[in-house]
C-alpha cells in the first residue's frame, strides 16, 4: 500500500477535501459519489462523511487505490 503524507496548514481538513488533495476525484461533489462507491477507513474505522473533520495523527486509508494518508501539522 502507498503511502502519503499531508502536512496541514489549518487545525482541520474535511475527508472531501483530502480526497480532491490526493488526486481520486476532480472536484468537490464527487467527493459524496466516491464515499458511497468506496471502502475508506479513518483510523481503522469505515467513513462515508465527507464532512469528516480530520486531525494531525489522523490516517485515512483508501482501500480499493491501496492509499494510505497519514495526516500532519506544520510543526511536525
Amino acid at each position: 500500500m502507498e503511502e502519503e503524507i499531508i502536512v496541514l496548514e489549518d487545525s482541520f481538513i474535511t475527508l472531501g477535501q483530502v480526497l480532491k488533495l490526493v488526486n481520486l476525484i476532480s472536484s468537490g461533489g464527487m467527493a459524496k459519489w466516491y464515499l458511497s462507491e468506496f471502502t475508506i477507513r479513518v483510523n481503522g474505522e469505515i467513513e462515508d462523511r465527507r464532512g469528516r473533520k480530520l486531525y494531525p495523527g489522523d490516517q485515512i486509508e483508501f482501500v480499493e487505490d491501496q492509499l494510505k494518508v497519514i495526516l500532519q501539522d506544520q510543526e511536525a
